[in-house]
């Protein structure tokens, strides 16, 4: 608008700059919904008519051919379609509104234009749009939440001007449309701006920021991973509105911010979370999984424990698969107990988040190298049952510790297991099995021998060597012969 205040000097445009620099005050225009986009054929026919018009007059004039009847939801569904083609939604609304709904627009339609003429950097018109609202008694705070958003988007512009002017279209300059002033600011990634615009807002017009407000600059923060910045706004925070309960997403932004930065940061994190505790104040569900990945990267247990009793033993928080994936990581690597994992997926499933192939496989492999056999059978037979494959590292060291051990009966489950569901490595385990075998149960050597020749499994020459050695000690060679037979043909 002509009679907005200038902008102040530190958000001017240096008088000149280089291509990059220009570059990122005008960011290349987005791409819109297009009317192909439509589910509708009513709406992509009229919609098409907007893309295709080359002039109002060509609008209007194929919107009178076309004698199609619009209603209120039409021209909205339209509308939402028409963002690349602001001249042609404007001309719509207008031949809508004059020819088919007696000049009764929808709140919501009215909101759309101001919207497609923001986005597309028409301001001139755009500010006509929120008088002609102003004027029918139609604006509200959604609509200047467009227009900060439409501003903000562009570099050159200064949205706390239009926070400034809302009195003149009757609108309060409140804390709410203080946040929504925020939002958008810090949306277009102008975290700087959203916050100089707090002390400005105070002074010039007497709105003050209330907790909402800093959540807001703290999840930017965390957007733009900068944890100095996050220290800062947290200070501001604590001496502008103090400490409030409330006030979690906040803490979980601040909190998040710092642990993701840098695992050194952990520590740090871990005091303000004992502060906020004092205070009887709290981070939720991000942080909590943000942290125990901090913990697993210091390969830090004994922390992960601590708060995993806090948020999930006394808060009664509800983990998800990837908290649990990292408890179980921390546990298997670093516990002297790697049973204890198993607890892990009992109470997985309690809390009705069902483990999937990628957990179990992770659980099986760290009660395997832990030796913890008895319930690596019992883990193995539980994925099976639920079609939940071992992968194929874990297929081969299951296979071969319970062969070293001598545990055939568990031994041929899991190569039985391997064989009818393709699970490699067959050709690596199936000679071990028969390998292993050949001492004890000479017979089932030679019957499994025999079955991987039948399947097209490749039974090595040395393993057939092995058999025939042991064969011969016992004058059974004609099964040698037999093998060897198929084994050429094959």
């Amino acid at each position: 608008m002509s009679d907005h205040r200038a902008k102040r000097p530190s958000e001017a445009a240096p008088a000149a700059a280089s291509p990059a620099a220009k570059r990122a005050r005008d960011p290349p225009t987005p791409a819109f919904p297009t009317y192909k986009d439509a589910d509708d054929d009513k709406i992509r026919f009229l919609a098409g008519i907007l893309a295709s018009a080359s002039a109002d007059v060509d609008i209007e004039a194929k919107l009178d051919n076309a004698r199609i009847g619009v209603t209120t939801a039409d021209v909205e569904q339209v509308l939402r379609f028409s963002y690349a083609h602001p001249s042609a939604a404007t001309a719509f609304f207008r031949w809508a509104g004059q020819n088919q709904l007696g000049h009764k627009h929808s709140p919501y339609s009215w909101n759309l234009i101001v919207d497609i003429l923001g986005k597309n950097r028409i301001f001139g018109h755009m500010w006509k749009t929120v008088g002609s609202m102003h004027a029918q008694g139609l604006l509200s705070r959604a609509t200047f939440a467009s227009v900060f958003s439409s501003l903000a988007a562009s570099p050159d512009d200064n949205p706390f001007d239009a926070f400034m002017d809302m009195p003149r279209y009757g609108m309060a300059r409140d804390t709410p449309a203080l946040n929504s002033l925020l939002s958008a600011l810090c949306r277009a990634n102008r975290l700087n701006n959203a916050r100089a615009a707090i002390p400005l807002a105070r002074a010039e017009a007497g709105t003050p920021p209330d907790s909402d407000s800093y959540a807001i600059l703290l999840e930017a923060c965390e957007a733009a991973a900068d944890p100095r910045v996050a220290r800062e706004v947290f200070g501001e925070m604590v001496r502008d509105v103090g400490f409030d309960p409330n006030n979690v997403p906040a803490y979980d932004s601040f909190l998040t911010t710092l642990v993701s930065s840098d695992s050194t940061a952990l520590p740090e994190a871990m005091e303000y979370l004992a502060v906020l505790r004092s205070r009887g104040c709290s981070p939720g569900e991000k942080f909590f999984g943000a942290a125990l990945a901090a913990h697993l990267e210091a390969r830090e247990l004994h922390g992960a424990v601590v708060l995993w009793n806090d948020f999930v033993g006394h808060r009664g928080l509800v983990p998800d698969m990837e908290m649990y994936n990292t408890m179980i990581k921390l546990q298997g690597s670093l516990g002297q107990r790697p049973e204890v994992i198993v607890e892990y997926l009992d109470d997985m499933v309690f809390n009705g988040v069902f483990p999937d192939a990628g957990t179990c496989n992770l659980v099986l492999q760290f009660l395997l190298k832990g030796r913890k056999l008895r319930e690596a059978a019992a883990i193995f037979r539980e994925m099976i049952k639920n079609e939940l494959w071992p992968n194929e590292e874990n297929c081969l060291l299951a296979l071969r510790m319970f062969l070293d051990k001598r545990d055939w009966e568990m031994g041929i489950e899991i190569w039985a297991c391997m064989v009818e569901n393709g699970l490699p490595p067959l050709e690596e385990s199936g000679n071990m099995l028969v390998s292993k075998l050949k001492d004890d149960m000479l017979p089932e050597a030679c019957k499994y021998a025999e079955d991987m020749i039948d399947r097209g499994i490749k039974v090595s020459s040395s393993t057939l060597t092995k058999l025939k050695h042991c064969l011969q000690g016992i004058k059974k060679e004609e099964i040698h012969d037999h093998l060897f037979k198929k084994w050429k043909a094959h």
